[in-house]
């Protein structure tokens, strides 16, 4: 077993509870792709134990104190507190899609896995933890022997011939399947790239809308992807048993520039029968929009702003840690005076005192009022000790004019 020996820097960080091992910190001359016993240079005193394998993110993941050995009985102990902290889901009969085991949250960085009622997706973030498939699936089955079949995505850039998304073991999940979220109904593709056509760190925001945010108000949903967010508006409660038959948003319009975005979100509107006639739905980008809403003079009292952190079409690029405060500016000349803004970001790189400065940029002179903060729901839980694990932020804001 290889040795590495950190400074006081990293060993600091590492006491206090960090998991992710930055890049720069780290000997550049060390075999990537293994285990390694990290000892502190100052006293070569053993640390613990880390493995080392590049990603998006760091070059590898502390495991814990003393020595570590990643066997079967390690990963099942570890999916039996994960399954143990997510209890109230999984006797839910609202909710059946779910993130069942969230990297460092759950003690071992690299991997994510979600539940979509009878089936499962294992998320790689690196090759290292790829290469533990056999032993770490082993684990989960001998944990979850009530999952069906399961299904892989690779989400790190790879030398090797890999499928981005393949089947894993198991039953197969049938083309149309449909999971359940807080009473709503949405179609799946399991097997169809890295999208699985819903975003279930967002479950608790959409939540607000079923219970009844969007009441009888029009819906901006930009970004929509499969418009998730505009069918949680336009249900408002009314098919779930977690809140009152209220009744949800007058008109929802869903904007993404992706082809694919129309036909997916219509599934979903009509597997909760509702008319799709009575809901908008434009394959065009937000920016476009906003100037082809303008023109139009349409006003909503609910806007729903959900962007991916980075984006490239032919004429621009956006970045949310740049270029957020232009959709927030642009969508007040849309807003109704009263109404509700809802802003998102997953970019794990920006802290929320930066989000909230692209917002107050965008807003400017507006009087604004913040009537919710949400960030990752409990079934995606986090490590307390880094604010990078809590990437979700999503304010939800009144704005005067």
């Amino acid at each position: 077993m290889s040795k590495l020996y950190i400074n006081s820097f990293l060993e600091k960080k590492l006491m206090s509870g960090v998991q992710l091992l930055d890049g720069e910190a780290l000997d550049h001359q060390m075999k990537t792709d293994q285990i390694v016993y990290l000892y502190a240079k100052s006293s070569q005193r053993l640390i613990g134990t880390a493995y080392l394998s590049r990603q998006n993110k760091g070059s590898g993941w502390f495991l814990g104190q003393g020595k570590i050995s990643l066997t079967k009985a390690y990963f099942v102990q570890l999916f039996q507190a994960a399954k143990a902290k997510r209890k109230a889901f999984e006797t839910s009969k609202d909710t059946t899609a779910y993130r069942l085991f969230n990297q460092e949250g759950d003690d071992f960085g690299g991997l994510t896995i979600d539940r979509y009622d009878d089936f499962a997706v294992f998320s790689w973030y690196n090759h290292f933890v790829y290469q533990q498939l056999p032993i770490i699936t082993e684990a989960f089955q001998a944990v979850f022997p009530d999952i069906k079949g399961a299904y892989s995505k690779i989400r790190y850039q790879t030398q090797q011939a890999l499928p981005e998304s393949s089947h894993l073991y198991g039953e197969h999940c049938p083309k149309d399947y449909v999971i359940t979220e807080n009473g709503v109904r949405y179609h799946v593709f399991l097997n169809n790239g890295l999208m699985t056509g819903i975003f279930l760190d967002q479950h608790d925001v959409r939540l607000k809308l079923v219970q009844g945010l969007a009441r009888g108000a029009s819906v901006l949903n930009l970004f929509s992807y499969t418009a998730a967010f505009s069918v949680a508006a336009a249900i408002g409660g009314a098919s779930s048993t977690t809140a009152a038959a209220i009744g949800g948003a007058s008109s929802t319009t869903s904007v993404d520039l992706a082809k694919r975005s129309k036909e997916l979100s219509l599934a979903h509107f009509r597997e909760n029968g509702l008319d799709p006639k009575a809901h908008r739905f434009y394959v065009m980008d937000v920016f476009e929009y906003y100037k082809y809403a303008k023109r139009k003079n349409l006003k909503y009292d609910v806007i729903v702003i959900d962007p991916p952190s980075f984006a490239r079409n032919k004429k621009q690029t956006f970045s949310v840690t740049k270029d957020y405060h232009r959709l927030i500016a642009q969508a007040l000349d849309l807003l109704q005076p009263g109404g509700y803004l809802i802003a998102s970001t997953n970019a794990a790189n920006m802290s929320k005192q930066q989000f909230k400065q692209q917002l107050q940029k965008g807003f400017g002179e507006h009087s604004v009022q913040v009537v919710d903060f949400q960030q990752l729901p409990d079934d995606f839980t986090i490590n307390s000790a880094d604010e990078r694990s809590n990437y979700l932020k999503v304010f939800t804001m009144k704005v005067q004019k």
